[in-house]
C-alpha cells in the first residue's frame, strides 16, 4: 500500500532532496525507461506535489481492487478513482518487484524513479463498469478511452520525484497544494470553496458560483483543468486568458484563480468525489458540485448518461469523511424583464427568459456577430475572438475522398489554382502520392498503416488550418474511423470540409491511367482499394460529388460555392 503516515495540515511533495537528485540520475541510466503519454504526465505531476495525498505512488493492487469495488484504498481511506500506471507486456515482464522503472516526459527528461510493488493484467471491463457504470466503448468515452488508449498491464509502486514535468506557461498559477494552503492562510481565509471546470466561463457561472459562495460564507479558488485537451476543446492559451478576465468580475480578495493539470475521466458521481478529495488537498473545506457533474453528455441538455443529482448526492454523503462540504451549483437563466440572472427553479411562466448556446456563440463569432453584455464578460468574449476570427479569416482544410480514378488528385489542382489566385491565404497541397513519397514512404497498405497516413495528413493539414492557411487533402482514405480522427484533429482549429468522390468503381477503372485497377485485376497486386481492398463510404460528408458526368472546373464551383456559403471565401 502506498501511504503516508499523517502529516500536518498538508503533505510536502514527493520530491527528493537535490543530492538524492544527482544519485538517481546515475541509478537511471541503468533502468528501464517509460515515456509518458499527456495522461500520465498529469497524473504523476499531481502525485508528486501530493495534489493526490495520501498516494505516494501509482496504486498496488490491492488498492486498485478496493477503489473499484469500494471507493476506498485498502486501509479504509475514501478514494474513488484508480490512479495506476499502464504498461505494455513487455515492459511489465521486466518489472519484478523491487525493480526501479525510470520515468521520463515525452522529450526523454527524467522526471522520477518508481520503485516497483507489483504488476498485474487489467480487467478492463470490470474497471469500466464499477468506474463508469457501463462497459459499452460507443455509450462512454471514458470506456472508449480505457479501451483504446489505456494498455492492458498496470504497475503499482513508490515514486522518488526529480522534477515535476516542466511549464513554460502561467507559472505563477500552477500552485502546488502547499503553495495554496500557505497562500489561503495568509490572507485569513478560514473557509474556502473549490470550484472546477473545463470550459469558458460566463456571466451566468459568475451569478452561480457568487451564490452558492456567499451561501456557503466562503472564499472562492476557481481551478480550471489544463493540460489534457480533447477533440473540440479550446487551445490553451485562449482558455486561460479567458479565465484571467473572468476572475477580475469578482470582488477583490474573495476570489483566487489557480491551474490544475487534473487527466478527468468523465466518470460522474465518481468523478465528483474525487475532484472533491483533491480540492481538500488544495486547502479548500467546500467544493461546488454541479447536478450533472461529471457526466460525458453534460451538453446535452435532453439526456444525461448519470442520474441528475447523483454527484452531489454521493460528495454530501462521505462529508464527514472527507472533510469537504458539498455545494450545490444552482443552475440560473437570464430573465429580461428583470434585466438579471435568476435561479431556474423560481423562474415562472410569465418571465421572459433568454440564453446562447455554445453552438450559437461559436457561430456568432465566427460571423462577428454581437455578444451581448448580459451574456459573457467583455473581456473574456475579446479573448474568445482571438481564438474564432471570422470565417473569412480562419483556416480550413478541404479533405477529397474516394477511390482511385475518382477526380481527386485532378479537383485538387484546380481547388489549388483557385484559392491562390484569391491571395489571401497560404495554400498547400497535400495529394495522395505526394504524401506517400514525402511523408509516409516507410508505410505499407496494410489497414492499420493506411490509417496511419491519415492521421498523419490530418495532424499537418491541422498545422496549417491552425495558422490560417488552406490544406487541400487528397488521399484515398478509405475508413472512417481515420478519417472521423482527422476531422477531430482539424475542426478544432477551424474550417473543416470533406468531400465525397463518389464515383463509381466502373468509371474509375475506365480512367485507369497507373494500371492500377488492370494490375489487381490480372492478380499482380493485392489490396487494391475497391477490388480486394473495402472502401467505407463517409457517413456525412459536407459534399458529394460524382465526376462521370462534371468537368473538374465544376466540380470545384461545387466546392467554391459551399465554402463561399459557409463564410470562408468572399
Amino acid at each position: 500500500m502506498h501511504l503516508d503516515p499523517p502529516t500536518s495540515p498538508y503533505a510536502e511533495s514527493l520530491l527528493v532532496h537535490f543530492r538524492r537528485v544527482e544519485f538517481l540520475k546515475q541509478e537511471a541510466l541503468r533502468l528501464p525507461s517509460l515515456g509518458l503519454n499527456q495522461r500520465q504526465l498529469c497524473d504523476l505531476e499531481l502525485l508528486l506535489n501530493r495534489a493526490f495525498y495520501p498516494l505516494c505512488g501509482f496504486m498496488n493492487q490491492d488498492d486498485y481492487q478496493c477503489v473499484l469495488e469500494k471507493m476506498r484504498l485498502a486501509d479504509g481511506t475514501v478514494w474513488p478513482m484508480p490512479i495506476v500506471l499502464d504498461v505494455e507486456a513487455v515492459m511489465a515482464d521486466q518489472l519484478v518487484p523491487g525493480r526501479q522503472l525510470a520515468l521520463s516526459d515525452q522529450e526523454g527528461f527524467l522526471l522520477a524513479v518508481l520503485t516497483v510493488s507489483g504488476t498485474w493484467k487489467a480487467d478492463k471491463r470490470a474497471e469500466a463498469l464499477s468506474i463508469f457504470g457501463t462497459d459499452d466503448p460507443a455509450a462512454h468515452p471514458g470506456v472508449q478511452r480505457l479501451f483504446s488508449e489505456t494498455r492492458d498491464w498496470y504497475v503499482g509502486g513508490r515514486l522518488e520525484g526529480l522534477h515535476l514535468p516542466q511549464h513554460y506557461d502561467f507559472p505563477e498559477l500552477r500552485l502546488s497544494p502547499s503553495e495554496t494552503h500557505r497562500f489561503f492562510a495568509q490572507r485569513g481565509w478560514r473557509n474556502v470553496a473549490g470550484f472546477q471546470t473545463n470550459q469558458p466561463l460566463h456571466c451566468a457561472h459568475k451569478e452561480m458560483v457568487l451564490r452558492a459562495a456567499r451561501e456557503a460564507g466562503a472564499s472562492l479558488f476557481i481551478q480550471p483543468v489544463v493540460g489534457h485537451l480533447r477533440p473540440g476543446d479550446l487551445d490553451h492559451f485562449t482558455m486561460v486568458s479567458c479565465y484571467q478576465e473572468f476572475i477580475k468580475a469578482f470582488p477583490r480578495n474573495m476570489a483566487h484563480l489557480g491551474l490544475i493539470p487534473l487527466a478527468g475521466r468523465q466518470a460522474g458521481p465518481r468523478e465528483a468525489l474525487w475532484e472533491a478529495v483533491v480540492r481538500k488537498n488544495y486547502g479548500c473545506n467546500h467544493f461546488m458540485v454541479a447536478d450533472d457533474h461529471g457526466d460525458p453528455l453534460t451538453h446535452d441538455l435532453e439526456q444525461r448518461f448519470y442520474p441528475l443529482g447523483a454527484a452531489q448526492d454521493l460528495v454530501r454523503g462521505l462529508e464527514a469523511e472527507t472533510g469537504v462540504r458539498m455545494i450545490p451549483l444552482k443552475p440560473v437563466a437570464y430573465v429580461e424583464d428583470k434585466a438579471q440572472y435568476v435561479v431556474k427553479e423560481e423562474i415562472t411562466a410569465d418571465m421572459t427568459v433568454k440564453d446562447i448556446s455554445s453552438s450559437e456563440l461559436r457561430r456568432r463569432l465566427e460571423f462577428d456577430l454581437e455578444i451581448p453584455d448580459w451574456f459573457s464578460l467583455p473581456g473574456v468574449v475579446v479573448e474568445l475572438k482571438k481564438a474564432y476570427p471570422p470565417r473569412h479569416s480562419q483556416g480550413f482544410s478541404v479533405l477529397l475522398t474516394g477511390l482511385s480514378g475518382s477526380g481527386k488528385s485532378t479537383l485538387a489542382k484546380v481547388l489549388f489554382v483557385k484559392f491562390m489566385a484569391m491571395r489571401h491565404r497560404p495554400v498547400t497541397l497535400l495529394d495522395g502520392d505526394i504524401v506517400r513519397r514525402n511523408l509516409s514512404s516507410e508505410l505499407n497498405f496494410s489497414r492499420e498503416h493506411r490509417d496511419l497516413n491519415v492521421q498523419r495528413i490530418g495532424f499537418v493539414a491541422s498545422e496549417i488550418t491552425k495558422n490560417r492557411g488552406i490544406a487541400i487533402c487528397a488521399p484515398i482514405a478509405p475508413y472512417e474511423q481515420s478519417r472521423r480522427i482527422a476531422r477531430d484533429m482539424i475542426s478544432q482549429y477551424g474550417g473543416y470540409v470533406e468531400v465525397y468522390m463518389s464515383a463509381p468503381l466502373k468509371t474509375c477503372e475506365l480512367r485507369d491511367r497507373k494500371g492500377l485497377y488492370a494490375k489487381a485485376r490480372a492478380g499482380l497486386v493485392t489490396g487494391v482499394t475497391g477490388v480486394d481492398d473495402p472502401y467505407e463510404p463517409p457517413v456525412n460528408p459536407e459534399l458529394t460529388i460524382d465526376t462521370t458526368e462534371l468537368t473538374p472546373n465544376e466540380a470545384a464551383q461545387e466546392v467554391l460555392l459551399y465554402l463561399e456559403e459557409q463564410g470562408y471565401v468572399r
